[in-house]
């Protein structure tokens, strides 16, 4: 836990040195850039070195060896084709099975989307980064990788969406969506958090949000097409967050408060992008909040929820910087500190559990690996 906190506290500290809005000037390269690059890439290696030399850490570390050993053998495996010929490409290239080289692999891309997500994007970057690593986004890309690329995938895409750039966001979506098939359900959730609702169309989603209660089989029979292999198995047991229930809650009221303070004049006006940006949050949260809500019943209720939720990262940055400097805004800003503080520091003691399992730290520097259900059947 130790390596973990200096780690989170050594990357926050560099990131607080990047500024993703700097002034520039024509044919030269600024101090304040000179600081980004240098700072951006030392946290970048930072992450991707602890990620890339583990061994046997995360969840279902060990599970992947053996869907890659499975791939190897052509035998089946309930992973995506994206999955499989990277396996394919990497072990054929090596020589043998190169299980480090692959979770390597997964952990530079994932990094390096969500980074760029978080810089291009953010209105504080060093904000945004410190609820990164707080929440403990980056610390479960340790566990179900192919889901956390994704992840990475579709919070990198949100700048297309605002962009109205639908090609492009349908392209990488398909692409990411090859290494895990669950990303696709951005296409109609992006898209629907992208329109300016009305009162009454959201009276109606309410209402059409009330049928999960009532239609629950039709729903997990729908579940089951679309996930075969979870069938009779525990992953249909369902469960909501009521963490995220009052995570969700709690940026709905603070967007509200910002609302509120807008039209009294006591925080700033937004112009016309700042407002598409801020109702496509505030919808992505609504969304999910509807979701932990009504559809707990649901097996995949927490991933489709994350897709959402991990907007807070940028939206949360973006409703205090329009609370202005004032005392308020210090307040706020200081709560959310605070809170993003108290939720790594229960992450963490929950960091060794059945279900998270990145305690203890291990590398292949020092240790080997398991032997997997192939080799010991």
């Amino acid at each position: 836990m130790i390596l973990y906190i200096t780690v989170a506290a050594l990357s926050v500290l560099l990131a607080g040195r990047v500024d993703n809005h700097p002034a520039t000037q024509p044919y030269r390269t600024t101090r304040q850039q000179m600081y980004n690059r240098i700072c951006l890439s030392a946290v970048f290696l930072l992450l991707f070195g602890l990620s890339a030399c583990r061994l046997n850490v995360g969840n279902d570390y060990a599970k992947y060896v053996e869907f890659m050993h499975l791939v190897n053998c052509n035998a089946y495996v309930p992973t995506e084709i994206g999955f499989n010929l990277l396996v394919r490409l990497i072990y054929g290239l090596s020589g043998f099975e190169n299980y480090l080289l692959v979770f390597a692999v997964y952990a530079f891309v994932t990094v390096w989307l969500f980074m760029r997500a978080m810089y291009e994007q953010s209105d504080d970057f060093p904000l945004t980064f410190f609820l990164f690593m707080a929440l403990g986004y980056y610390f479960q890309t340790f566990s179900t990788v192919r889901y956390y690329l994704a992840l990475a995938v579709a919070l990198y895409s949100m700048k297309f969406v605002l962009r109205g750039q639908w090609g492009r966001f349908l392209v990488l979506i398909l692409l990411g969506s090859t290494f895990h098939k669950s990303l696709l359900v951005v296409i109609p959730l992006y898209f629907l958090a992208s329109l300016r609702w009305k009162k009454w169309q959201l009276v109606l989603a309410g209402l059409f949000c009330t049928t999960f209660l009532f239609f629950q089989d039709f729903y997990l029979k729908v579940v089951v097409f679309l996930y075969p292999t979870y069938e009779n198995t525990e992953y249909l047991e369902g469960g909501t967050s009521y963490i995220n229930i009052v995570r969700c809650l709690a940026v709905l009221t603070l967007a509200g408060l910002v609302r509120w303070l807008q039209k009294r004049g006591k925080a700033p006006a937004a112009d016309a992008d700042d407002e598409r940006r801020f109702w496509f949050f505030f919808y992505l949260d609504l969304g999910a909040l509807a979701l932990y809500v009504f559809c707990s019943f649901l097996p995949i209720i927490s991933r489709i929820g994350y897709y959402l939720t991990v907007s807070h990262i940028l939206f949360l940055p973006m409703l205090l910087r329009r609370t202005g400097g004032e005392r308020l805004g210090k307040l706020l800003r200081l709560g959310v500190l605070l809170a993003a503080v108290c939720y790594f520091i229960v992450y963490m003691s929950r960091a060794g559990d059945d279900g998270v399992l990145i305690l203890p730290y291990r590398t292949f520097f020092f240790n080997d690996m398991v032997n997997i259900l192939s080799d010991v059947s």
